[in-house]
């Protein structure tokens, strides 16, 4: 299996690396993923997309949800393919529906694609499949739309900046259910010389000899900007399920029917992993190699060395968590909480966080109820278990969810918390009239003022500035009185009041993630508050932040903001309160949900410049009528000092150059 292969490898050969100029020019590219970690920071996580045991989910992991799940991930970097270079690629993926009570329900399915938008600047996705707007790919199509000419519901086809295919073809043909679950590996070979783009399927890693699609098309003209590579998903109101296990990727400027000619002038710089135990090589070729380089190769290792050590030391037992863990209100038994969760029956699921399960908790002998959340057994259950036990232990505040222990016993990593029997808002705000009451204007007024109070609090009263990174209603709980309290602190982030924010994987839900954190990884206070704008307008108009319409994908801040420019915007209330709402409360809370939500991150308020807001304490602000728009451009590292930030960074992504706004 490629899965338990040793070595992840990526090659950029020949390069022009000229550091005074900053200019490069990749002219053949190849790397290997077996599997992924988050060690792996060349690639970018969007979206519902989700790390977890070295497999990339690109659709939401929680059963039963009715609503869609879109996700999409990429190599950072682009790639410069031009006129005269062949491409190929390999990867092991399988998509499920897992639906018991409906198993001939399915989602869109999933598509390799390349393109020149990374997915940043295209929120909401406009396609199905979680597509950018401009894009060549190979979908794996498990859904008959019969707008877009489908044969059925289980076809491979090429697609040009639409979903009605060139060409289609049944993997049935070669006995292959593209939703059976089961991995299948693909392999796509673009030839240059040919004008020829086959796919290959095989339940097996042995190719076949023959391909399942072949289509004569000539892709010079869409290979001459640099472009983005990855696999986008999405699920059409299903629970299909779509994972990437491994990945290859290589293009040449020689046509791979005829692969000799291959150039060798390459230099390999090794990153010591102590952690997963295996070498990480990247090698870069380099046509212009001078004494600059190899002290910036030199720099790149010692620096890559020194952060591995630091970063992944040792977490993996209970005596080394036991030596991490800060005080806490107390130390549970596993024992205990094995009784009161029934041996973590299916029965007492209430919930999953990021990397975990959420079980109600009954204590026979108090008489008390807790929520009990159990982290996977992975290195990122890990991470998230110390990173939320860290942050909350320290924290009070009314609108949080309460820390009252923690256990680490018999291979489990356990955290307890007050029980909220409510569960989280948007199960409220979205349940249907006739399974349960409506929530009230008045209730809604209050959810949004108790998380921007706790926003103010996380972002500037306490001693480190604690950045959320997934605030979402899915993250809002609400106790016996329906007032939110914020959880999930898994992705959270501690930064210095005074410190600049530091690259970091993207992660998060789509809908809620700002586009300058998405284009750059760097999580701030901003980031947050776009977020609780996003929430904000949820709460207002009960509708979710994306949301199909026929065969589009509706995003909420796009729909309130049109209303807004018409001077409409009091329509984007949600009908089902029938009109019973004070009109200028309403109309402020969604005017203030777009000033939160304005994609330029310097136009947004501080959470303590809302809760003013909020409080009457403060004027409003004014919101343009027409949405700002973003332009992104990136370029590398201009010098020596620049490298070595993104090195101590630990993100080798382009850097940010310019943002404009029009």
């Amino acid at each position: 299996m490629l899965m338990m292969q040793k070595r992840r490898r990526t090659t950029l050969c020949p390069f022009f690396f000229f550091l005074g100029m900053g200019v490069a020019v990749a002219q053949s590219v190849s790397f290997d993923f077996p599997s992924f970690t988050f060690n792996n920071t060349n690639i970018t996580l969007l979206g519902d997309s989700y790390l977890r045991n070295g497999v990339v989910g690109l659709t939401t992991p929680i059963e039963n949800l009715p609503t869609s799940s879109i996700g999409a991930f990429f190599y950072n970097n682009p790639i410069s393919l031009n006129t005269t270079s062949s491409f190929s690629t390999t990867f092991t993926f399988s998509i499920n529906n897992n639906n018991n009570n409906n198993p001939t329900s399915s989602g869109d399915g999933l598509a390799f694609f390349l393109s020149p938008d990374n997915l940043s600047l295209s929120l909401p996705l406009p396609h199905p499949l979680g597509l950018p707007s401009t894009f060549l790919a190979v979908e794996f199509d498990t859904r008959l739309d019969p707008p877009f000419h489908d044969p059925n519901d289980n076809h491979v086809g090429l697609n040009i900046d639409t979903l009605h295919s060139l060409k289609t073809e049944d993997p049935m043909l070669q006995n292959i259910d593209l939703k059976s679950g089961n991995p299948i590996t693909a392999w796509i070979h673009y030839s240059i010389n040919h004008n020829l783009l086959s796919v290959f399927l095989s339940y097996s890693s042995s190719k076949p000899p023959q391909p399942l699609l072949s289509v004569r098309v000539d892709l010079s003209q869409h290979l001459t900007r640099p472009l983005y590579i990855g696999f986008s998903a999405s699920t059409n109101e299903s629970t299909e399920f779509h994972h990437i296990f491994s990945w290859s990727f290589s293009s040449t400027l020689q046509d791979f029917l005829h692969p000799h000619n291959v150039s060798d002038n390459s230099i390999t710089v090794t990153f010591p992993d102590n952690n997963v135990k295996h070498d990480k090589k990247v090698g870069i070729g380099v046509v212009v190699v001078g004494p600059v380089f190899f002290f910036a190769a030199f720099v790149f290792s010692i620096l890559g060395y020194v952060f591995l050590v630091r970063k992944w030391k040792g977490v993996g037992n209970e005596e080394e968590f036991e030596g991490e863990i800060v005080a806490c209100p107390r130390a549970f038994d596993y024992k205990e909480l094995k009784s009161a969760t029934r041996e973590f029956h299916p029965s007492r699921i209430v919930g999953h966080g990021s990397f975990g399960t959420v079980y109600k908790a009954l204590f026979i002998s108090s008489g008390t109820i807790a929520a009990v959340k159990r982290s996977r057994h992975s290195h990122e259950g890990k991470m998230e278990f110390l990173a939320e036990l860290f942050i909350i232990a320290g924290l009070r505040h009314k609108n949080l969810v309460q820390l009252q222990g923690w256990c680490v016993e018999k291979g489990e990593l356990l955290l307890v918390y007050d029980f909220m029997p409510n569960g989280s808002l948007d199960r409220v705000l979205y349940k249907e009239p006739e399974k349960g009451k409506l929530l009230s204007w008045s209730h809604r007024v209050n959810i949004v003022l108790g998380l921007a109070s706790v926003l103010v609090y996380l972002h500037q009263e306490c001693e480190q500035r604690v950045i959320h990174r997934d605030i979402k209603t899915g993250n809002v709980l609400l106790d016996g009185n329906l007032n939110p309290r914020l959880g999930d602190f898994g992705l959270a982030k501690l930064m210095d009041h005074d410190k600049s924010p530091v690259s970091t994987l993207t992660a998060g839900t789509m809908g809620y993630l700002a586009p300058e954190y998405i284009q750059y990884g760097k999580a701030t206070d901003k980031t947050d508050v776009f977020s609780y704008g996003v929430v904000m307008l949820e709460v207002a108009c009960g509708r979710k932040p994306i949301e199909r319409e026929g065969s589009k994908m509706v995003n909420l801040i796009d729909w309130v903001w049109g209303l807004h420019s018409e001077g409409r915007i009091i329509e984007a209330a949600d009908k089902r309160l029938n009109g019973e709402f004070e009109e200028e409360e309403m109309r402020k809370l969604l005017l203030l949900g777009l000033s939160c939500a304005n994609p330029d991150s310097a136009e947004r308020p501080s959470m303590r410049r809302v809760l003013q807001i909020l409080n009457k304490e403060a004027a409003s602000l004014v919101v343009p009528k027409v949405k700002p728009s973003l332009t992104f451009s990136s370029d590398l590292p201009l010098t020596i000092d620049e490298i070595v930030s993104d090195a101590e960074e630990f993100n080798t992504s382009q850097s940010m150059c310019e943002i404009k706004i029009h």
